[in-house]
């Protein structure tokens, strides 16, 4: 059974160094592994969960480091070191863990767990299902929310450091402008040329220490990375200039190259950190999403309230929820009512009220009122861990330009070592003059740009997935953000989709006694026909089916109190022997036949209202040139009108659950593209699977959105344009990112070659090549839905 696990790794400095990781992982039998240098983190899959830690070990002989989070465990019942023994090796086990240590004398077990795939729940039960105690030593809440929290503050304890080094870096740099005002002619005298080395020296070597760090570990692992350029660039401006002071003595003053080195890593220096600023924008949606999860929840426990850790909260507890307060779990609503604000996980702009019986998001803030809610799904199963996991889970994937981006990245150092390599040698013998060819080929150095191209694809997906998921649009994988902006056509289901899926029973034509005894028989189903019939006798006792047998596409049969009911179309009607008058369907209401004791007993007129946003959602498509569909199981007159009412394209009708698949292949090769199903059913599911996209409704079954490459967190059909425009948005964002990653080099180098780029000037373009390509993806945080605004 292969996992997939996700692991954050430190240290790397550009693009190369997420290739080099994930080419090192990529070698090991049963490992498949994908590095995010943006996110710095990599999706690993594994054949076999017992190699994980020789993924770890991988890692870290490149030089980068995987951290994971420390949990401390209170265990009771070891009676000797071999029940010690035994428990760490059973958590050292457990994927996710990177290590385990259990002390008999103290009776505590420490686990290192990586963030995600195991949870400090788990391995208490670990603990527990080898027969001992556990209990944790602090109060937790998920792993992952702890790992961001610590993340957090390093990445804040990191930009603080950085922000001083460049505010230093800077002041040791300004006096050093005046050697290159003098040779600009704007000043006649320029400084000592030990001052410049004593300005230029800690910047070189302390302020780009973390140039020459990063250079070794690349070079210890036969590689080349963007600290190579770098340190190889300012180390020979600063070394020759190093040699032509000690060789020349005060001649050399106004003929040194210190200001260029220490430019070059200030201005650097300024962009790595604008850069960290900018990366740590684009990720903001999941830091948002993990804040929603409240640390501790107000439970039921031996007949009165406590505080408890969300992790500790079980299935069917009792959870109050105060005004203001967030709802800790998913969960059904036992007493009170309020209105619930679910804007960050549905994009819903309004609260929404939810009374008795009604479900409940956890992370939504309960505006009013307090709530008794009967907890339903916790731990990973919740839907903020799933919408969470799924918006991971897409920023992690790669783009197919990407690859190509790989490609170039794989042989990009070396080319740009050996370019300047053969600009040195030509400017000197072309020229004559050693410091003029030196200063061609600094440039050429630092005005690659290897970040901005590993930077482009992955911003860009991060945000735009991120911003989906901010408005109730969550994305399954790279592979339908890059299709969905190209569909042709899109094919909804009827019911539930463009109808509220809330049909009532708008008309009987038999007597009251067999309606009862139909609506019994429709307990059996779960589809929303049969719930209308059931719920027009809500107030009769009705009595339990027998021997049902429910015929896909046509109906249902059994016995209640005796007699042999069915209940169905005329197809079903004709199998009993039954021959019915066609209705003419004039209403949009769907008409099912009751049989009982083989004679027909009535015909029930089941009706579904439209939703209020249906007919802007094919409006929204239509202005975009996509065609929409219908299809149903229904006769043809209710589909017809309300293919007419919609403005629809087309419509299928009398359409069987497996016949749906044939549809969307069918209208495939018709429209000569792409195809999107959207659907909210269990019937849905083959028809999603087989589209190009497959949309879900969030109000529907959990198999249809398993399944959905889309999910639309609420009822509202004109999120289906808006998926498809975050889309295109994030693909148009994927372009021009890489047209501007490309454009820096394709034109830099060349430039600096031929001498027409000056070192300083070019060390400030490959600072600002991947600030703009980091810039130009976060303005896709402005993107809204279109959705509610008409």
């Amino acid at each position: 059974m292969t996992t997939t696990i996700q692991l954050p790794i430190q240290g790397m400095s550009c693009a190369n160094c997420a290739s080099r990781i994930g080419a090192a992982l990529n070698r090991i039998d049963g490992v498949e592994a994908s590095v995010n240098f943006a996110l710095e983190q990599a999706a690993v899959t594994l054949q076999d969960e017992a190699s994980l830690p020789e993924v770890v070990a991988h890692i870290r002989q490149q030089g980068y480091e995987v951290v994971g989070e420390r949990v401390e465990f209170q265990v009771s019942g070891m009676s000797c070191a071999a029940c010690a023994g035994r428990i760490e090796r059973a958590l050292a086990a457990l994927p996710g863990a990177l290590s385990a240590e259990v002390n008999f004398a103290t009776e505590r077990a420490l686990i290192t767990l990586l963030p995600g795939p195991l949870s400090p729940a788990v391995v208490r039960d670990q603990i527990v299902a080898l027969g001992f105690g556990a209990e944790q030593v602090r109060g937790s809440v998920s792993a992952r929310q702890q790992q961001l929290q610590a993340r957090e503050q390093q990445e804040r304890q990191e930009a603080r450091r950085a922000l001083h080094q460049v505010l230093i870096a800077s002041l040791l740099t300004l006096p050093l402008l005046a050697g290159m005002m003098t040779m600009a002619g704007l000043l006649s005298w320029h400084l000592p040329a030990w001052a410049e080395w004593a300005l230029a020296t800690p910047v070189q070597f302390w302020i780009g220490g973390r140039f020459y760090r990063g250079a070794w570990l690349a070079l210890k692992n036969r590689a080349a990375n963007m600290d190579v350029l770098v340190a190889t660039g300012t180390s020979a401006a600063y070394f020759y200039s190093l040699y032509l002071w000690l060789s020349l003595g005060a001649q050399a003053s106004g003929h040194l190259y210190f200001e260029a080195s220490a430019l070059i890593i200030t201005l650097i220096s300024l962009g790595k950190l604008l850069e960290a600023r900018a990366r740590r924008s684009t990720q903001s949606a999941i830091r948002e999403l993990m804040a929603l999860r409240p640390e501790r929840a107000t439970v039921k426990r031996g007949g009165d309230w406590a505080s408890v850790a969300v992790d500790e909260v079980l299935r069917g507890d009792l959870i109050r929820v105060l005004a203001g307060e967030r709802v800790p779990v998913d969960g059904t609503i036992s007493q009170g009512s309020s209105e619930l604000d679910e804007s960050i996980l549905t994009g819903e702009s309004m609260p929404v009220p939810r009374g008795v019986g009604e479900p409940v998001l956890g992370g939504a803030i309960n505006g009013s009122g307090v709530l008794t809610i009967t907890a339903t799904t916790v731990g990973e199963d919740s839907s903020l861990n799933k919408i969470i996991a799924l918006v991971e889970r897409a920023q992690m994937g790669k783009a197919p330009l990407q690859q190509l981006v790989d490609r170039v990245s794989a042989v990009f150092v070396p080319l740009v070592m050996a370019v300047a390599l053969l600009t040195l040698l030509l400017w000197w013998a072309w020229a004559g003059d050693f410091g003029h060819a030196l200063l061609a080929a600094v440039a050429v150095l630092v005005i690659a740009c290897p970040c901005a191209l590993g930077l482009a694809t992955p911003a860009a997906i991060v945000t735009g997935t991120g911003v989906a998921a901010r408005h109730g649009i969550l994305i399954k994988d790279v592979d339908t953000l890059q299709k969905a902006h190209d569909i042709k056509a899109v094919i909804f289901d009827k019911t539930g989709t463009l109808t509220e899926g809330k049909p009532v029973l708008q008309s009987w034509s038999g007597d009251a006694a067999s309606l009862r005894l139909a609506a019994a028989l429709q307990q059996a189903s779960e589809h929303p026909l049969a719930r209308a019939m059931t719920a027009s006798q809500a107030q009769a006792s009705l009595p339990e089916p027998q021997g049902v047998e429910v015929r896909v596409g046509s109906g249902i049969v059994g016995e209640v109190e005796g007699n042999r009911v069915a209940i169905g179309n005329p197809a079903l009607m004709a199998s009993l022997g039954l021959v019915v008058d066609p209705v003419e369907e004039t209403d949009g209401a769907t008409r099912v036949w009751v049989a009982i004791e083989g004679r027909l007993a009535g015909v029930a007129a089941l009706a579904d209202k439209l939703r209020p946003e249906s007919r802007q959602a094919v409006a929204n498509l239509r202005a975009r040139g996509i065609d929409s569909w219908l299809v149903s199981g229904d006769a043809p007159g209710p589909v017809a009108r309300i293919a007419g009412e919609l403005g629809l394209t087309g419509s299928f009708d009398s359409v069987l659950p497996d016949g749906k698949v044939g549809r969307v292949e069918a209208l495939r090769e018709q429209v000569q593209g792409r195809v999107a199903m959207v659907g909210d059913g269990v019937n849905d599911a083959p028809a999603l699977a087989a589209a190009d996209v497959g949309i879900a409704m969030g109000s529907g079954s959990d198999v249809a959105m398993e399944t959905a490459a889309i999910t639309l967190m609420r009822a509202d059909p004109r999120l289906v344009a808006d998926a498809i425009d975050i889309s295109a948005a994030t693909w148009r964002t994927i372009r021009q990112n890489l047209f501007w990653a490309f454009a820096f080099n394709v034109t830099g180098i060349p430039l600096a070659a031929l001498g027409y780029l000056s070192p300083e000037l070019a060390g400030a373009a490959m600072a600002l090549s991947s600030v703009t390509v980091l810039g130009n993806s976060l303005l896709l945080k402005r993107w809204r839905p279109k959705a509610g605004q008409g």
